[in-house]
């Protein structure tokens, strides 16, 4: 944590450069908005509380980076994120709760995280008893002197009470079991039985979720905790009595509180496809409109601020980070309702991609496509490479059939680059062998891809 607090908005951006290329003012916004919650905690005084976030509103095309830009910073942030598609509230069946449920997809991920945290905290204490829970199994201690209980290890019999040689014998196995040795072994272990709740039909439908959940643990937990004995190899029994130790070593009521307190203060909700709920500019006078108004007006509470109640407690969105996006070629965005407009005071215009900038996403960021494929084939032990011809012309055509279809953005990459290296992908490993190398080349690029070009109707690459 204190490595995130001493993050500055330039070192933010420079974090979100490894994996978005452009869109500089977009990272500009961001990074100030999460030096603002880092400011936040530092405020001493009570006018802590009384500073809110400033929720950006993200205005671009499709395949541009609004989702990215927000989820790494969640990552750099190591805060909850969520993403929600605002257009899901305005589907049959929409009903004024479902709104809340993207803040409490946002606890969920909070306590993921918390939980993760606490198991690393626990982990090795967990394993010691792991282990010795499966020494109990092979090696059982001596319980009673008069006879003896240690098997005799490469048919020497070792001189020593029947506790000591009890004990030699565990070390060994301990050794053993650290190296691998016995990982395939079969052990029988007790793990603890699922047992089905159904409280489903208890609510009749009247009851939300967070209360349904709440109800559906207290039930399981009134309920007597069964066991039932499995027979696994020791590799598998480790992970799941690893799982059952950690889970005894931590205490969940803490791990729900400090899950509330993260999400409300460091968690992050990206609406998506907030145009969609938009009111069209040309008024007439009902039909959908009605139903995304409605939307906005459930969306506003939350978004101002608001206590929702959740399974694991009730959680205020006073300070949590809404970032919304939406292309806006229909609407725009003065089309949403006022009070919805002034919680978005920060708003952004991403930039289309250029030709440039797809050859850049080809070789810059970590998790760059080109990136991604070579380590797909190294994992048959088959070397892929590009040349910079090559690279620059699966750019110019992407950029090209953007243009001649619909504009997707950086999707279309994918598009492109399965289409050129499908074929290469059946191939392996049946009839391109191990240690086989690949170099894709600028008639290779033209030779495989032309067609997409020249095809106007490109329907079926473009699902």
């Amino acid at each position: 944590m204190d490595q995130i607090l001493s993050l500055t908005p330039r070192q933010i951006v420079a974090e979100l450069d490894k994996y978005i290329i452009g869109q500089k003012d977009a990272k500009r916004n961001v990074a100030i908005a999460l030096r603002n919650r880092i400011r936040r905690m530092m405020v001493k005084s009570d006018i802590q509380k009384d500073i809110v976030p400033n929720n950006i509103l993200m205005i671009g095309s499709t395949g541009v980076g609004k989702t990215e830009i927000a989820r790494r910073l969640a990552k750099v942030a190591q805060a909850p994120f969520t993403k929600v598609e605002a257009s899901k509230f305005t589907e049959v069946g929409y009903v004024g709760r479902d709104v809340e449920s993207m803040v409490r997809d946002l606890v969920e991920q909070a306590v993921h995280l918390v939980r993760e945290v606490k198991n690393e905290a626990v982990k090795a204490k967990a394993s010691e008893s792991v282990e010795e829970i499966i020494l109990d199994i092979l090696i059982p201690p001596v319980k009673g002197a008069g006879f003896r209980t240690a098997p005799v290890i490469n048919d020497q019999e070792e001189p020593g009470s029947d506790g000591e040689l009890n004990e030699r014998t565990r070390e060994r196995f301990r050794e053993k079991l650290r190296n691998g040795d016995l990982d395939d072994r079969k052990i029988e272990i007790n793990v603890k039985a699922s047992s089905p709740v159904g409280v489903g039909m208890i609510g009749n439908g009247m009851m939300d979720d967070a209360s349904m959940a709440g109800l559906q643990d207290m039930i399981s937990n009134m309920m007597p905790k069964k066991t039932k004995k499995r027979k696994l190899s020791i590799a598998e029994a480790r992970k799941v009595l690893l799982e059952e130790e950690v889970s005894k070593l931590i205490d969940f009521d803490e791990v729900k509180e400090e899950a509330i307190k993260l999400a409300e203060n460091n968690g992050i909700i990206f609406i998506d496809e907030i145009d969609k709920i938009a009111s069209k500019s040309s008024k007439n006078g009902g039909g959908p409109d009605v139903s995304r108004e409605g939307v906005q007006r459930d969306l506003l509470p939350i978004v101002e601020g608001s206590s929702v109640n959740t399974k694991y407690g009730v959680i205020n969105t006073d300070h949590i980070l809404f970032i919304a996006a939406g292309a806006f070629h229909v609407s725009k965005p003065s089309d949403l309702i006022p009070e919805l407009q002034g919680r978005f005071p920060i708003r952004v215009e991403l930039n289309s991609l250029t030709q440039e900038d797809f050859s850049r996403i080809l070789r810059e960021p970590k998790n760059a496509l080109t990136k991604q494929y070579q380590a797909l084939f190294e994992a048959e032990q088959v070397f892929l490479e590009f040349n910079d011809e090559a690279i620059e012309e699966i750019a110019r055509l992407a950029f090209l059939i953007n243009q001649e279809v619909e504009n997707i953005g950086a999707r279309r990459l994918h598009t492109v680059m399965s289409h050129l290296l499908n074929d290469f992908l059946f191939e392996v490993p049946d009839t391109i062998e191990a240690n086989s190398k690949i170099m894709v080349t600028k008639e290779m690029v033209q030779e495989r891809l032309n067609t997409l070009v020249k095809n106007r109707d490109l329907s079926q690459y473009i699902l």
